[in-house]
């Protein structure tokens, strides 16, 4: 997305902008004539603040063009910073949303002050630390949901415990029926139940010593070499309308160069795919080549599922589409921009990129699942895959200008 931002730069020039702002309305464009639902809007509350000095987040309102309020969200960079003036240092972004309709190609949206108080707006992005369960990390929008595993599921089970054991950096899926929050309730109801569907949808997706659904490692031409669970992790924002976390891995030994990595996830309401930034470190050569996979043998045995493999070169995407005998049908998709082809071990199939140490690899990975309705065949599912892949290709522009009422 990019910003241009609009506002009186000179008061000798012009000494009407001199009074206070109490409007800043928000125009974003952009130039694909497809429809793009869910588009978040992203203004750097710096920006906010220069056109509505000592707006605060709870006293704030966000209107389209229509006048309905619409749902936002304000990410903090610093929580514990102190604010003795009150002007918000510790804000990031304003966040909302907007279904732009095809051929639909500018909207405009306003933001005030408020003198009522503002409540959150029910949570549609989440992450969070699962403790209930060793230490999982969860992830969910209201499409789709995702976890990953920590140090203690990997972790050698004590004699007669009956502990799991499992050693795998690869990225799960919770297919969702609903479009409510499950993460927390299937965890309360148990392993034996999110197995199943129970009407909100299921755990079905096998992840096992694969990379899942968008798992990495260095490809050194013959062997993925992969780190282990993940070792820490951070979250940066949570909700209503975007979720931002990391995940650290430890050091891997990778055909003799030792490397880490870092992946940090967004995710937004409404979308299939979330989008990954993973920065690997290491030292000696220049470059690595990084493969970001899809698990070969993604469902369950018993259902004996039938694995159509799509190499999208056109839009720089991985896909599959999983037809199970009774658990209904599922895609998963890589997309990566600067993919510079294509691999397989006996596990994983795989999407390469080159990578500099400490410079950010982008990609986006995501599922659907039949039985939720919106996506129900393999072509519907290539269908979404693309477009998402213009719509990274083509990011709105956005321009605030401030002005009073």
């Amino acid at each position: 997305m990019h910003t241009r931002f609009l506002l009186c730069a000179a008061a000798v020039l012009l000494p009407a902008c001199a009074g206070a702002v109490e409007r800043l309305t928000v125009t974003v464009t952009h130039d694909l004539d497809a429809a793009r639902p869910s588009e978040t809007i992203e203004i750097p509350w710096k920006d906010v603040n220069a056109a509505l000095p000592g707006a605060l987040i709870q006293h704030i309102v966000v209107k389209d063009a229509a006048g309905r309020v619409l749902p936002y969200q304000v990410t903090n960079v610093a929580p514990q910073a102190k604010d003795p003036k009150g002007i918000g240092v510790a804000y990031g972004e304003l966040l909302f949303q907007h279904d732009f309709a095809p051929g639909e190609k500018s909207a405009t949206f306003v933001v005030e002050k408020n003198a009522a108080l503002s409540p959150p707006f029910a949570s549609k992005a989440f992450a969070r630390y699962v403790p209930e369960r060793l230490d999982d990390f969860a992830w969910e929008n209201d499409v789709i949901g995702h976890r990953t595993y920590g140090p203690a599921l990997a972790a050698p089970a004590p004699p007669g415990s009956g502990k799991e054991v499992l050693e795998t950096s690869g990225l799960d899926i919770w297919f969702k029926r609903v479009d409510y929050p499950v993460v927390d309730r299937w965890y309360n109801k148990g392993h034996d139940h999110y197995h199943h569907d129970e009407g909100e949808g299921m755990d079905m997706y096998n992840v096992g010593r694969s990379r899942g659904a968008g798992g990495t490692g260095v490809w050194d031409g013959a062997r993925l070499a992969t780190s282990r669970n993940y070792a820490s992790w951070k979250v940066l924002a949570n909700g209503p309308v975007r979720a931002v976390f990391e995940l650290a891995y430890d050091a891997w030994d990778a055909a003799g160069t030792r490397v880490t990595e870092v992946k940090r996830f967004t995710v937004d309401a409404g979308h299939q795919l979330d989008r990954i930034d993973s920065t690997f470190t290491f030292a000696g050569p220049s470059a690595l080549t990084v493969a970001v996979g899809l698990n070969k043998t993604p469902a369950d045995k018993k259902q004996a599922a039938r694995v159509a493999l799509v190499r999208d070169d056109a839009d720089h995407a991985l896909l599959q589409w999983v037809e199970q005998a009774t658990n209904g049908a599922f895609g998963t998709a890589v997309v990566l921009p600067a993919s510079t082809g294509y691999a397989e071990d006996a596990m994983n199939d795989l999407v390469l990129a080159r990578v500099e140490s400490g410079k950010p690899l982008r990609y986006w990975v995501g599922a659907a699942w039949d039985r939720a309705g919106r996506i129900t065949s393999k072509a519907a599912w290539q269908a979404y895959v693309a477009a998402e892949a213009r719509r990274i290709a083509h990011p709105v522009h956005v321009a605030l200008d401030a002005g009073p009422n």
